[in-house]
């Protein structure tokens, strides 16, 4: 798990971090997740700075496609014989100010938020990976 930051200060510090989550979606299944991202951040004290979905991810030069390419597979496996439609992988940054705890308690939300709790095997709305 990395926390991405952009400014240097203590680790309780107001400033910018990013979450990311990798996504095999189209844009209902990205409209949600980022209904669950808002629910999460308007819950606790972050503001939302920015939100941006990729197809490359950041610093890799690698397309989202082939780093979340189990992602599809997964979807497949979940979802035998339907159509995948639009869905495609993708990376979803969220930019928050927020200290380092908020960043945590907002990350933990919309992973429980994405999976259903309990050791019951499910299928996912939306395919994800935290990135």
């Amino acid at each position: 798990m990395a926390e991405r930051v952009d400014e240097e200060e203590g680790a309780d510090a107001m400033r910018v971090r990013t979450l990311m989550f990798g996504l095999y979606a189209d844009e209902e299944g990205l409209a949600w997740v980022g209904g669950l991202v808002d629910e999460a951040v308007g819950a606790r004290s972050a503001r939302l700075v920015g939100r941006t979905v990729a197809r490359t991810c950041e610093g890799s030069g690698a397309t989202t496609a082939e780093m979340y390419d189990y992602l599809a597979d997964q979807w497949a496996w979940e979802n035998p014989g339907q159509s995948s439609g639009a869905r495609e992988p993708v990376e979803l940054r969220v930019r928050l100010a927020c200290s380092l705890r908020t960043w945590r308690a907002v990350r933990k939300a919309v992973i429980r938020a994405l999976c259903p709790e309990g050791d019951a095997s499910h299928t996912c709305r939306v395919p994800w990976s935290a990135a």
